[in-house]
């Protein structure tokens, strides 16, 4: 049986593996963007980071092919931009917002604040890091 003691160490008795527990990645542990992913805790589905986007910056178009993404804005005023088929859609996010990126949507992430980095975390349902630039946004 495993057990966590107050410093988030684990014992494991040998009745458990790495996947049948549960992992506490700490504030300030993690290596660059990745906190749960296959190669940080063992995960076999869920990828989730903290990205930060600095000010006045934009991301390329791109998507993110079979891959879907869920956004959570920590702090900052991010926008998304994606196509509707008719016109480029912009939606600006508010620390709290959701987003849901789904597979193969081009889109690019923008901070237009000239002071403020974005920073959001993002759960992928990948452990690929996979970005298909694209030279224009366009409707899937």
């Amino acid at each position: 049986m495993t057990t966590h003691e107050d410093s988030g160490t684990a014992r494991d008795s040998g009745h458990h593996t790495l996947h049948s527990r549960v992992h506490h990645i700490r504030s300030g542990e993690s290596d660059g963007p990745a906190a749960i992913s296959g190669g940080t805790v063992g995960s076999r589905k869920l990828w989730m980071g903290l990205v930060e986007n600095p000010p006045l910056s934009a991301t390329d178009n791109h998507h993110h092919g079979e891959s879907e993404a869920g956004i959570y804005v920590v702090s900052g005023r991010p926008v998304f931009v994606f196509h509707d088929g008719t016109r480029e859609v912009r939606l600006a996010g508010s620390p709290g917002d959701f987003f849901l990126v789904p597979p193969f949507v081009p889109h690019r992430e923008e901070n237009p604040d000239p002071h403020e980095p974005a920073v959001v975390v993002i759960a992928r349902t990948t452990q690929e890091p996979i970005k298909v630039s694209v030279p224009e946004l366009y409707r899937l």
